[in-house]
């Protein structure tokens, strides 16, 4: 299994930017197609963007297309979320799992602690 740390949240004015990073240890994270979800207050988490293991697929929600970039590094073991244009709808906690290529449904329930992201008005 692997394990993965979120990072790089943060408090953001509306229309600025963020990068959050997803750092994975155990095992191999190159085997893996990873995905970001995000989940606000009284919501069910929902999913962000997804990426297959080389990088040469990826698929986004209606909501994050044209704002978001998701990309991976193998060689860092580490994923990555470029937010632009942020919103304040885009305030919620935002996780990464390991996910199905198929539909990037996660592959596992084993969730870390996200990284908070506040976008003020």
């Amino acid at each position: 299994q692997v394990q993965l740390v979120e990072s790089g949240g943060g408090l953001v004015q509306a229309g600025g930017s963020l990068r959050l990073s997803c750092a994975a240890s155990g095992r191999t994270f190159s085997n893996y197609a990873v995905g970001w979800f995000r989940q606000a207050p009284g919501l069910e988490r929902e999913f962000v963007a997804g990426i297959r293991w080389d990088g040469l697929l990826r698929s986004y929600s209606d909501s994050a297309k044209g704002r978001f970039t998701i990309s991976r590094d193998n060689a860092k073991n580490t994923a990555y979320l470029q937010m632009n244009s942020l919103k304040p709808e885009d305030t919620a906690v935002y996780y990464c799992n390991t996910v199905r290529i198929t539909d990037y449904r996660p592959l596992t329930d084993s969730w870390g602690q996200g990284t908070q992201v506040t976008v003020s008005s």
